[in-house]
């Protein structure tokens, strides 16, 4: 066993009756930031639940922290997780919510409420928490579970698809907050389908495809493959015709269309880093908001298919 290993497994595999979740795994992920790509319903969130103690595997062995992990209560309180399912807890605010959590941890009274401002605070929710969590857009939602699993001050960061649900400026926000997280000594391992989320926060990566790890190590070889295809991505904006306007000149950017739905944009680029890298300040810019941001042509499925073939 590797002694400077945050995970490590050998032939891991979980399976849901005929469905093999997770098939045969051998890897090892090192201290850091670790990012887990690959496409919806790739196997990401079985493994995940796996390296959390949630899912028992039918075969092979894993390791978190050098320690096992199925059944070892002691290993949760150095371990969060923030999950990529819509919250239960509709009727809870959000410091109801995350308070919750810390007194599971076991912090108690106020230093339970202390510890739960400090990381609604770090996570940009303090004027929302005393809201419903029921009335809380996605991308609230999704930071108000990044707090959950921060409260209890965690050495290991489990993240399955973090950055759903944000808009442009708020992803920035988490990908900071993440990267600076990593910098204090947290490490995590990051689940998305969205390459340029997780080029934004390491360069370390591992493919996962009908449960089997294709490839690990950097990203950089795979964003020259996804940069061999054109890539649309949807926005909706409140001026869309303004957006359309300050994109089209820039070279990378093939075509841009108006949807069907009001304040719909269609933009086509060649280069989607760079697209995606200038979008906020652009947005900041020239004061344009965009409530949702998303690609139907999802070119990691064609590096996967690369791959594969």
């Amino acid at each position: 066993m590797n002694d400077n290993a945050i995970v490590q497994t050998e032939n891991l595999t979980k399976w849901y009756g005929e469905v093999m979740g997770v098939n045969d795994v051998t890897l090892t992920i090192h201290p850091g930031i670790t990012g887990l790509l690959g496409p919806n319903g790739a196997g990401k969130t079985s493994l995940l639940k796996l390296m959390t103690g949630q899912l028992k595997p039918n075969m092979g062995v894993i390791s978190v922290l050098n320690q096992p992990v199925w059944n070892n209560y002691m290993l949760t309180r150095r371990v969060g997780y923030c999950p990529d399912i819509e919250l239960a807890y509709q009727f809870m605010t959000g410091f109801e919510f995350v308070t919750f959590f810390a007194t599971l941890s076991g912090y108690q009274g106020s230093e339970a409420e202390d510890q739960s401002l400090k990381v609604i605070e770090t996570v940009d929710m303090i004027s929302a928490k005393d809201k419903p969590i029921g009335s809380y857009s996605k991308g609230m939602r999704q930071r108000i579970k990044l707090a959950q699993a921060l409260v209890h001050e965690p050495e290991l960061l489990f993240l399955d698809e973090p950055l759903t649900g944000l808009d442009p400026i708020g992803r920035r926000h988490v990908i900071s907050l993440l990267t600076e997280l990593a910098k204090q000594g947290i490490s995590m391992v990051v689940s998305s389908h969205i390459l340029y989320e997780i080029e934004a926060m390491t360069e370390t990566i591992l493919l996962i495809h009908q449960g089997r790890i294709l490839a690990e190590g950097t990203i950089s070889d795979i964003r020259e493959l996804i940069d061999e295809h054109p890539h649309k991505v949807y926005l909706s904006a409140d001026n869309p015709r303004r957006l359309a306007q300050i994109c089209m000149p820039f070279e990378d950017i093939l075509s841009v269309t108006f949807g069907d739905e009001a304040g719909d944009v269609i933009i086509e680029t060649a280069k989607p880093d760079a697209f995606y890298a200038r979008l906020p300040l652009i947005l900041i810019e020239n004061e344009l908001n965009v409530s949702q941001l998303y690609s139907p042509d999802d070119n990691l499925s064609a590096v996967f298919k690369y791959l594969v073939g």
